[in-house]
């Protein structure tokens, strides 16, 4: 709906050459929830290579939830335009959209690159949402998870190829969304606001 909203949005692949140092990596995988990303990046990478700066592109990725994953079938089942889903529903909010406005960008930079589109479980969410904490120090909520989660599915079943150079991005921080994590851990402990509490809790 607001046009400047992608050209902001195209950034993210201006971003991700120039931390490569100019380097194209064979794929980049990003969460698709009303499609906005995806299709900037494509949009903004299309533009660097019409100017030169880059001579090939990478292969757009789209990672849906399994229980909002419109684009995901579109591209199974080699659809022109994507079938809205009415109720969807999964724990990544920022990405359970029915009816994505982008979807038919989408569509393109997916098949205009050679990539895909796959889904994860709410369940794959959350494991990789804790792997990327505990084993990275990275916060981030479902939504953004589920883009990593993406990638081991899709290398778990051999789409992804071992020497593959991928971009994976997360789009959200875990404060997006800190109720999804506070509802896996032990409950916090809960303090008055001043100094004392907090020193007492701490002891």
């Amino acid at each position: 709906v607001n046009p400047y909203r992608l050209e902001g949005q195209k950034t993210i692949g201006f971003e991700a050459i120039d931390q490569l140092g100019g380097e194209v990596p064979d794929r980049i995988v990003l969460p698709v929830g009303n499609a906005g990303n995806i299709s900037a990046v494509y949009k903004g990478l299309r533009e660097l290579e019409a100017l030169g700066f880059i001579d090939r592109l990478p292969m757009m990725t789209g990672i849906q939830a399994a229980g909002s994953q419109p684009v995901v079938k579109a591209i199974e089942q080699n659809l022109d335009v994507l079938v809205p889903e009415s109720a969807p529903e999964t724990i990544a909010t920022a990405i359970r959209i029915g009816a994505p406005v982008n979807a038919e960008k989408a569509l393109v930079a997916i098949r205009a690159t050679g990539g895909t589109a796959a889904s994860v479980t709410d369940e794959e969410i959350l494991a990789m949402q804790r792997d990327l904490a505990r084993k990275e120090g990275i916060g981030v909520e479902p939504a953004s998870a589920a883009s990593v989660a993406g990638i081991r599915k899709l290398a778990e079943l051999g789409l992804i190829d071992k020497d593959e150079r991928i971009v994976c991005v997360v789009t959200g921080h875990l404060l997006k969304d800190p109720e999804t994590v506070v509802r896996q851990c032990e409950p916090p402990t809960e303090i008055d606001a001043d100094l004392p509490s907090l020193l007492s809790a701490l002891r």
